[in-house]
């Protein structure tokens, strides 16, 4: 049964994997502000971010909103890293983003452990209007970073791995009138997610 149960994880880890880019991590978000479990629900349910490497000492992150509820990726901030400065900010059909952001601190920051403190420069959100401005069900944003010299795509997934680099999300919009913060889901180990990949290729030679 154990054993079953473990094969399924895996199954779902793979497809998972495979609905993104190639080479991308996808991330999801969990509330840290819970003003509203509803709200929180749909965030952690159809938000995420996809890191990539862009080559030539950059990283992307496409944050992306797959709906159907409505909500809307207002601000993003990130916390430490090997990240050098924003490099580009390249929109999807109907969003408008910009550097920096109003609030310059994410809502609710104080109560990540340890709390979430946003490196200078390292934040954009949508212009206004806002909430009709930000990534809306359906809609996507990216933001490319220059790294730091000697930085590789290996460290930025290291840290995310550690919790030394964190990214978090203002999101407004929801049905309910409230808004909530929001920082991404802890990494797996990237040995958990080479045991993954083994697990898949397993089955398939199996079937094969």
């Amino acid at each position: 049964m154990l054993l079953r149960h473990t094969l399924r994880l895996t199954v779902l880890a793979a497809v998972a994997l495979a609905a993104t880019p190639v080479g991308a991590l996808p991330i999801g978000f969990s509330c840290i502000t819970n003003n509203n479990a509803g709200d929180c629900a749909i965030g952690a349910a159809q938000l995420s971010v996809d890191v990539t490497d862009a080559g030539g000492g950059q990283v992307s992150f496409l944050f992306q909103n797959a709906g159907p509820s409505a909500s809307s990726i207002a601000d993003i901030y990130f916390d430490d890293g090997t990240l050098l400065g924003i490099a580009a900010i390249n929109q999807g059909p109907g969003t408008s983003f910009s550097q920096g952001a109003n609030p310059p601190d994410l809502p609710g920051g104080e109560n990540a452990s340890p709390p979430f403190e946003v490196t200078a420069g390292f934040l954009a959100d949508s212009d206004p209007p806002a909430q009709p401005n930000g990534v809306n069900p359906g809609e996507w944003v990216e933001i490319v970073f220059d790294l730091e010299g000697g930085g590789t795509f290996a460290d930025v997934i290291a840290e995310l791995t550690s919790g030394v680099l964190r990214i978090g999300i203002h999101v407004q919009g929801y049905a309910s009138g409230g808004s909530e913060g929001l920082i991404n889901d802890p990494v797996p180990e990237p040995a958990t997610l080479a045991l993954l990949g083994l697990g898949v290729a397993g089955l398939a030679a199996r079937r094969r």
